[in-house]
């Protein structure tokens, strides 16, 4: 625990593959389904765009792609209604997703008086509702552009890479967190300066160049491989059984699923 006069310290957590088993934007396809909002195919496509996700084979320019139609496909959303579902239909799409050992270990920071900040390239509308589920103090998370109650179609930050490493040390900064005793934990190559930010990088189920790197300065490789039901471990009120068809996550998961198939049928031609 943190003594009279010493700095706080923080343990800052990416949220998927690292908090939940898979991508917590590509998991709202089905509902997306249910409710009559996109094809059986969009589905499909959705589950390649995971299975991608989940090897590892998301590069830079892919990712940037999935931006690019996040944007695009959220333009005229109403914001109020997006949140409303959101947090109606969160345990219906997350449960269960969430890493026991990560909820753990987010247990153990809070017993050693250190913050938990959960820092995501996922869009807020979805990271903050998880992260007020496991406790988190604070979120960073991407957050898109809102005029008169609507989404505009374009971003307003992008927690993303090196941005992930700003928006840390700005916190230490206005918050006075100790980075040189603060840890960190991710499972990308693409949060590499988010795991320098930190005195305490570990590399969370990394992929296949994470793992090198973190071999290769001798950082902590963690497996966690027990995904658990938010509702059994946190113990929660039951989920509504409402339609979660409009949550963010599911719009970037379309664009992922759309661009995916677009580029198959590029290669192929």
């Amino acid at each position: 625990m943190a003594f009279a006069g010493t700095p706080p310290t923080a343990a800052f957590f990416d949220l998927d593959k690292t908090i939940i088993a898979k991508s917590s934007v590509l998991a709202f396809s089905k509902p997306f389904q249910a409710g009559g909002l996109i094809s059986r195919r969009a589905v499909l496509r959705s589950a390649y765009a995971q299975f991608v996700f989940m090897v590892g084979g998301a590069d830079h320019d892919q990712v940037e792609k999935m931006r690019q139609f996040m944007s695009q496909l959220t333009a005229g959303w109403d914001v109020a209604t997006v949140r409303e579902i959101v947090a109606d239909t969160l345990h219906n799409v997350v449960d269960p997703l969430v890493y026991d050992e990560a909820v753990r270990l987010i247990d153990e920071h809070h017993a050693a008086g250190r913050d938990v900040v959960i820092v995501s390239t996922s869009g807020s509308e979805v990271v903050e509702p998880i992260g007020a589920l496991l406790g988190a103090d604070r979120v960073v998370a991407t957050r898109l552009k809102v005029e008169d109650g609507r989404y505009t179609g374009e971003i307003d930050y992008y927690a993303y890479a090196e941005e992930k490493a700003n928006a840390i040390r700005e916190l230490a900064e206005s918050v006075g967190y100790d980075l040189e005793n603060s840890y960190g934990y991710s499972d990308s190559v693409t949060d590499v300066p988010m795991l320098e930010a930190v005195g305490y990088p570990h590399a969370v189920n990394p992929d296949k160049e994470l793992r090198k790197i973190a071999a290769s300065r001798g950082w902590p490789v963690l497996v966690f491989t027990r995904p658990v039901a938010l509702q059994s471990r946190l113990h929660l009120p039951p989920p509504k059984p409402t339609l979660a068809a409009l949550a963010v996550g599911g719009v970037v998961a379309v664009g992922a699923a759309v661009w995916i198939g677009a580029r198959r049928r590029s290669l192929s031609a």
